[in-house]
């Protein structure tokens, strides 16, 4: 594969989470959660993308998460458990990111706010005036995704260098 053909990178927060009485890290899926994390799966099966890779954080809600949403995909990737991801700044998330083989054309990463908010916003230097749009009015609320692309190598991925092409969230 070429370095310069397009990549493309998903960020997807966690679902609805619940506030039992454990650590953060443990804290599971509300049943709202359940629910839009199989929603936020079909709408990432209705893209097409074909993800070779997903990078999941080690926190009970995001993989709940990813255990929903992987079940609407016509193919599973493979999948990284990662547990930089969990409190990981914009900053620690690109760097985790650069270290993504270059064989990996498209990858999702499931994780948490404001990290993952913050990453979309970093990275999209340019994109669709549309889905920036929903994004600023919507915000990033549990169970939204973004799909950014850019035609780099992945150690080359850093602010501005993204665009973002879609952005959904689910129904209040």
């Amino acid at each position: 594969m070429s370095v310069a053909e397009s990549r493309t990178i998903v960020l997807f927060r966690h679902a609805k989470a619940d506030w039992p009485q454990v650590t953060d890290h443990e804290r599971p899926l509300a049943d709202r959660g359940r629910t839009e994390a199989a929603e936020a799966g079909r709408r990432l099966a209705d893209t097409g993308i074909a993800f070779d890779l997903a990078l999941c954080s080690t926190a009970v809600r995001t993989r709940e998460t990813w255990k929903l949403a992987v079940q609407e995909f016509p193919q599973r990737p493979k999948t990284v458990y990662e547990e930089r991801i969990y409190e990981a700044s914009p900053g620690e998330l690109i760097a985790l990111l650069n270290e993504t083989p270059d064989d990996m054309r498209n990858v999702l990463m499931i994780g948490h706010n404001p990290g993952i908010q913050g990453l979309v916003e970093v990275l999209a230097g340019s994109g669709e005036d549309e889905a920036r749009e929903r994004m600023t009015r919507r915000g990033f609320p549990a169970a939204a995704f973004a799909v950014l692309s850019f035609g780099s190598t992945w150690k080359s991925l850093e602010p501005g260098t993204a665009a973002l092409r879609d952005y959904w969230a689910p129904a209040e």
